[in-house]
């Protein structure tokens, strides 16, 4: 899913503004003036299209998630945990960790 403005498209497909999309297990919809992404893994992505973002997670999910949105475990000590299994000292050290090309 790339979502840039007010454009949303899943695969290089556009998804029309407003209008809910479903397919195989990802939906997208438009609650008010965001757009939100859920898969059926129990993962959902909601963006306000300028700066906030919001990711929520199953409780099934609970210590079973890594990556910026962290272990989901409750306990600090793991939040900064870097792709290699340390934990990064500083914020700043755990988010450059986990940039992509």
């Amino acid at each position: 899913v790339l979502a840039e403005g007010r454009n949303v498209s899943v695969n290089g497909a556009a998804v029309p503004e407003g209008r809910p999309y479903l397919h195989k297990g990802l939906g997208v919809t438009w609650p008010g003036d965001w757009v939100a992404v859920a898969s059926s893994l129990g993962v959902r992505v909601a963006w306000d299209r300028n700066l906030a973002v919001t990711v929520t997670a199953e409780p099934e999910l609970r210590g079973a998630t890594w990556g910026l949105c962290g272990t989901y475990t409750d306990d600090p000590a793991d939040d900064f945990v870097l792709p290699d299994g340390d934990i990064a000292a500083f914020a700043a050290a755990f988010g450059n960790a986990w940039k992509v090309p």
